[in-house]
């Protein structure tokens, strides 16, 4: 089980960190990847991050205002978003897949999702 956390209703600008935390398995052997949805919209990649952290990918619509890290001990995964815009706005899910490496932007053969938490940026 995935469980999000973090999300919230913030102004453009402002900074959010959302939080995974994994219960009943070790997030060590997985890639974990945060994905968003908006209204109307497809779910998209954000970012992903390998087992042990070696690799990060990012969408260009996030570079150098989003860093993924980990916390394998915490079994815990972060997302640190800065100079959140109003198309940051969603709800945002974590997924997890064994594997070594990220297989980023694809969704696919992610065996654990969360149930999402809702982010929006207004003013």
């Amino acid at each position: 089980q995935l469980v999000e956390s973090g999300g919230g209703l913030v102004q453009p600008g402002e900074s959010l960190t959302l939080s995974c935390v994994a219960s009943g398995f070790s997030l060590a052997d997985y890639s974990i990847g945060w994905f968003r949805q908006a209204p109307g919209k497809e779910r998209e990649g954000v970012s992903c991050i390998s087992p042990w952290g070696a690799s990060k990918d990012y969408t260009s619509k996030v570079v150098g205002r989003v860093t993924i890290s980990r916390d394998n001990a915490k079994n815990t995964v972060y997302l640190h978003m800065n100079s959140l815009q109003p198309g940051d706005t969603g709800v945002y899910y974590c997924a997890a897949r064994r594997s070594t490496f990220c297989l980023f932007p694809s969704s696919e053969g992610y065996e654990y999702w969360g149930q999402g938490t809702q982010v929006t940026v207004s003013s």
